[in-house]
């Protein structure tokens, strides 16, 4: 039998497989396997509240060199928390971090890839999406072309998406209800950062997309209906 492609995921919240209680709040790793065939298999190790630093600190990073192979892949998405003050400094902690991801990986024989960290539902009175997250994904870009590293720009694809839905029509992708509308969230939730599921899967769709555009060797796994979607 033919060695399945394994995808691993080191991220944050918006990558992450979120837990029963806070359905349908989901990451867009948690919905991926369903852009591939049976050929992919995901690993999903994005964590909610982790930046590039504390996901090495607690030891996270070194779960997945336990498992990774030669052959496999490496998607790594930090940013959200990295702003925060236990996180990293955009152009020198954030890089020296994720450059032991990408060293990493490469060790073992996996292909690293970046994926800048997708935008939050942050319209301006313009009806365009404002830039939330300061020079982390220029950061990230800069680095992939000194390592280079294939990068999938979601920062760009994620404010192109939400603002083809519009300032009001995209709280759709968000985690969005009104009180006692959803069991799980009886005071009601407007989270403009973390996905439903239509958002997730829109979401895990633009990184299938970007492997496409990347011609990496997993664009062969991607199934037709998401290749022609």
């Amino acid at each position: 039998m033919d060695k399945r492609m394994r995808i691993f995921i080191a991220g944050d919240s918006t990558a992450a497989n979120c837990p029963p209680h806070e359905a349908p709040m989901m990451g867009w790793g948690q919905v991926a396997a369903e852009c591939f065939t049976d050929k992919v298999e995901i690993i999903n190790a994005a964590k909610g509240g982790r930046s590039s630093n504390s996901f090495i600190e607690e030891g996270l990073l070194e779960e997945i060199w336990e498992k990774i192979s030669p052959g496999d892949y490496l998607f790594i998405q930090f940013g959200h928390n990295d702003q925060k003050d236990f996180g990293t400094e955009p152009w020198t902690t954030y890089p020296y971090y994720l450059t032991q991801y990408i060293d990493g990986a490469r060790e073992h024989g996996a292909l690293p890839v970046l994926l800048t960290s997708v935008q939050r539902r942050t319209f301006g009175e313009d009806g365009m999406i404002e830039n939330s997250l300061g020079d982390y994904p220029a950061s990230m870009k800069e680095l992939a072309d000194k390592k280079d590293v294939p990068l999938i720009d979601m920062w760009t694809k994620t404010k192109q998406l939400y603002e083809s839905y519009g300032p009001d029509r995209s709280i759709e992708l968000f985690t969005w209800f009104a009180p006692g509308e959803n069991a799980n969230y009886p005071d009601g939730i407007q989270d403009n950062t973390h996905f439903c599921e239509t958002g997730a899967r829109e979401v895990a769709m633009l990184v299938a997309q970007g492997i496409e555009e990347l011609n990496l060797p997993l664009k062969a796994y991607i199934k037709e209906a998401i290749r022609n979607g």
